[in-house]
């Protein structure tokens, strides 16, 4: 058996990655049902929403679940992190920040810990601090990014050469093709964000769905390098607003309101495309359906499975 599945107790090698604020329940629940680790996306979710989307998945799945906390986002941390107890989640990710301050009380606890990093140093130091699983992100990846710009092809290998717990590959996934590829660098496992974005299941607005369709290689926009707030964005007017803002020279606070989580819910849920953002990694370019999770996770894996008998009757190895 897959080591990460047998680490998280899935069927298949699939998470989700913990997309702040639109991994809601009905979207998390239906990847843990199809075989894969839904995420909740504590994002900068009020303490009580939090808590009201973590009943609602178990309402909708017994399966294993994971709570998302991006740690210098989420503004009521330590009660958040109280849920994780509360309500018995066996899976936490921790995101954008040092995951040293939450580490050992999570660990007694039972809990199994993802630690999502950009580099063979921070993925050294979580495993060090007692990560049970290692999310290693490429520049490819949606959302806030690293500065260091590192692509997954690259950074994977190296991880996994660096560290001796499971890696998981993440950035520029959303096929059977990508799984099968970052499988052969030695990752144990994919996360994907974007391709579960365009999924039957997902609640976000009818036109998000539609642009990531119709993005091309293109598609997508980084943002915020002027300031050190490296952010990959589907390419909208709203981008190009940002990009005149940082020609002009935005300040950081100016920036960080135009691409704050409200923004983000203005474009992402209520579809107001001109006056919000939209986070889609360079995947875009490759989605042209919109299946249910079920559906996409099956298809993955067969395709993987497809392409591997393929490589070798081909004789091309």
């Amino acid at each position: 058996m897959n080591i990460l599945c047998e680490k998280l107790q899935t069927q298949f090698p699939i998470i989700q990655g913990g997309m702040g604020n639109i991994s809601h329940a009905e979207l998390t629940a239906a990847i843990s049902e199809a075989g894969g680790l839904g995420t909740l996306g504590a994002g900068t979710m009020a303490v009580d929403e939090v808590e009201r989307e973590i009943i609602k998945v178990k309402q909708l799945t017994t399966k294993p679940f994971c709570l998302n906390i991006p740690i210098s986002v989420q503004p009521d941390l330590h009660k958040v992190l109280s849920l994780v107890f509360t309500h018995q989640i066996p899976v936490v990710s921790l995101s954008a920040g040092n995951p040293a301050p939450f580490m050992e009380v999570l660990k007694e606890k039972g809990v199994t810990v993802i630690c999502v990093v950009a580099s063979v140093k921070q993925a050294q130091k979580a495993e060090k601090l007692g990560a049970d699983i290692i999310v290693a992100e490429g520049f490819e990846a949606a959302g806030i990014n690293s500065s260091f710009e590192t692509t997954t092809l690259t950074l994977i290998p190296q991880v996994v050469k660096a560290v001796s717990i499971p890696v998981v590959a993440a950035g520029g996934i959303g096929n059977g093709s990508g799984l099968l590829a970052m499988l052969a660098l030695g990752a144990s496992g994919v996360q994907m964000g974007t391709r579960f974005i365009a999924t039957k299941e997902a609640v976000v607005h009818p036109s998000y769905k539609e642009l990531l369709l119709q993005s091309k290689d293109t598609g997508t926009t980084v943002v915020g390098r002027s300031i050190g707030k490296v952010r990959r964005l589907l390419h909208t007017r709203y981008t190009e607003t940002l990009q005149q803002m940082e020609q002009q020279g935005v300040t950081v606070d100016e920036f960080n309101e135009a691409t704050d989580e409200g923004k983000h819910l203005v474009g992402a849920i209520e579809g107001k495309i001109d006056k919000g953002h939209l986070n889609a990694g360079q995947i875009a370019g490759l989605i042209d359906d919109v299946p249910s999770v079920n559906v996409l996770l099956e298809t993955m894996v067969k395709e993987a499975k497809e392409k591997l008998i393929h490589l070798q009757q081909s004789k091309l190895l």
